[in-house]
């Protein structure tokens, strides 16, 4: 308050004690005229006080109620007004652009650091105690269920203890939890972060999908040890093809019939050497794979080729391909040896159905931009116990199988930067799903 602002009022209240005074002096010797005036001195007096009063109290309200609602876009005119009640909108005006920037300020490094982190490819959520979900990223909507959850509780169509072990998980420890997810297995490493804010304690809930990860591990770890064994055995197997079929020209040369014993040993050894050679050539393919050449290839032209060697004869396969005309950027060799591998997996094992049966469908996933192509089966589907075990090297089912389709096909994919999964049920068949990032615009 001004010092004109304080003689104001002191002398308003002077005024009002003379002229209650006088009032009282009027009303003795019956001056019932001036005593009228003088009481309406008072009463203009009184009112003027009254209604700086109530204007200043009404201004301080709504700026209350603008702070309290978060409305920080008010602001007054005192361009009428008298020099103090002007300098007190000033006032008020200057503490509401001051709030106005600092919210905003807040609300910008808010969106920023949002931004930020719906950026990273891990989950991230933020609960309480109780397990409610307060925030989560969009890694956290689009790996977990799709959408925003609210409690942990709704965690459980992915794994029915996934809600008790984010609750009992202490800060530090690291918990490995496997996911289903779309009839597709995760693996997710789970890590807490405890804070305490000034309204509750909080949980910073950290899920990161390693199973690529440890695809990629493992498959290199098999690669080198598919080195380290092809050439051993190739180093062993070379000479003893070389000297078996020396041994065979020197005998044949010196006269030795072609029924001898030793004869036969001989060849015997020669041949199952080249057997062997030829077999291990096979499992070389897994550590000599090359890096794929990308190239636009339209989806049309890449399953044309794929139909002419899969014609419908005693297996009926169906082809739903979505677009045609889409593009891929892709090894269209590497690629074709995938989808070979895959469609006569899925012939044989359906060829023993009375109406056996392969589809081959595709799709455009748009919010993800990825395009999926999938082969099901109707054959006898593969045992639960199994489908972990199916691209590993080595590994097969079939009594004349290598063990190296699939896990070439992994490859292939992981190169590509794309997936490759599977789903069955016994009984009613199996579906390998591939997945890839389109990384270029159709055309027409």
């Amino acid at each position: 308050m001004t010092h004109w602002q304080t003689i104001r009022m002191v002398l308003l209240m002077c005024l009002l004690g003379i002229s209650s005074v006088a009032i009282y002096i009027f009303h003795g010797h019956e001056l019932y005229f001036c005593m009228f005036f003088a009481c309406l001195m008072v009463l203009v007096i009184m009112t003027y006080v009254v209604s700086i009063y109530w204007q200043t109290t009404h201004r301080l309200l709504r700026m209350v109620e603008s702070i309290r609602y978060g409305d920080f876009s008010l602001n007054f005119s005192g361009k009428t007004q008298g020099r103090m009640e002007r300098r007190l909108l000033e006032d008020i005006n200057e503490v509401m652009t001051s709030l106005r920037t600092r919210v905003s300020t807040q609300e910008e490094r808010y969106r920023y650091f949002e931004t930020l982190l719906d950026t990273v490819d891990t989950c991230m959520l933020v609960t309480d105690k109780e397990g409610q979900v307060l925030w989560m990223n969009q890694a956290g909507v689009h790996d977990l269920c799709g959408y925003t959850i609210h409690q942990l509780e709704e965690l459980k169509g992915l794994n029915t203890d996934f809600p008790t072990l984010l609750k009992a998980l202490q800060p530090g420890e690291v918990k490995v939890v496997r996911i289903y997810k779309e009839e597709f297995m995760q693996d997710m490493a789970v890590t807490v972060t405890e804070y305490s804010t000034n309204y509750a304690d909080l949980r910073l809930v950290n899920l990161k999908n390693i199973r690529s990860i440890l695809e990629e591990n493992e498959m290199e770890a098999w690669q080198k040890l598919v080195r380290v064994l092809t050439h051993e055995i190739m180093n062993s197997i070379t000479p003893i093809i070389s000297l078996s079929d020396t041994l065979c020209e020197r005998a044949l040369q010196q006269g030795m019939e072609e029924e001898s014993i030793l004869l036969q040993g001989m060849k015997t050894i020669h041949r199952r050497s080249k057997g062997l050679l030829g077999f291990v050539e096979n499992y070389r393919k897994l550590s000599r794979l090359s890096s794929p050449i990308l190239a636009p290839v339209r989806v049309g032209d890449w399953l044309d080729d794929i139909k002419k060697l899969f014609p419908s004869s005693k297996v009926r396969y169906i082809y739903k391909v979505e677009d045609e005309n889409r593009k891929l950027m892709i090894d269209r060799s590497q690629m074709e040896q995938v989808l070979i591998n895959l469609l006569k997996n899925a012939g044989e094992a359906c060829a023993e159905q009375p109406h056996p049966e392969v589809v081959v469908e595709t799709a455009y996933l748009a919010e993800k931009h990825t395009f999926q192509l999938s082969v099901k089966d109707n054959g006898n589907g593969i045992l639960p116990e199994v489908q972990d075990k199916i691209f590993i090297p080595f590994f097969t089912t079939k009594t004349t199988g290598s063990g190296i389709g699939l896990s070439l096909c992994k490859q292939i994919m992981t190169l590509h930067g794309g997936s490759i999964r599977v789903s069955s049920e016994v009984g009613k068949g199996s579906c390998f799903t591939l997945k890839l990032l389109v990384k270029s615009t159709n055309f027409r």
